[in-house]
């Protein structure tokens, strides 16, 4: 499974990364922010897509209506993480349709629940 990680603080890409190959992903890449991921998903066929919700150039909430308006990036799964946790903030996310959604911070266990909940650690390749 190809896995794209997209945050702007390279230290959160780092930690998610490492506890995605915890998990046993290893085909994982890293965009800086929203603009980036989408020059990566021109160019590149992912099956998930970890997104911060607070970036420069192109924020989380921008992303995610891209790419559910592309037709060929339609049914990407997305899981969006971020630090806010304001009910009006997390409805409007959840309004565009992400498949999972994570508070940062988060534990391990917690990313494995929302990856088993989307049904994608059954998909390891």
């Amino acid at each position: 499974m190809k896995i794209l990680v997209v945050d702007d603080m390279t230290p959160m890409r780092h930690v998610m990364i490492s506890m995605l190959r915890r998990l046993g992903f290893t085909d994982i890449d890293e965009a800086t922010d929203g603009k980036r991921a989408l020059e990566l998903l021109d160019n590149k066929i992912y099956q998930l897509v970890v997104s911060d919700l607070n970036m420069p150039h192109v924020d989380g909430l921008t992303l995610i209506h891209e790419i559910r308006s592309r037709p060929t990036l339609k049914d990407l799964k997305l899981l969006m993480v971020t630090c806010e946790n304001g009910r009006d903030r997390v409805q409007q996310v959840l309004l565009q349709k992400v498949d999972g959604f994570v508070i940062k911070p988060f534990s391990l266990a917690t990313l494995e629940n929302q990856l088993k909940r989307m049904k994608l650690l059954d998909t390891i390749e």
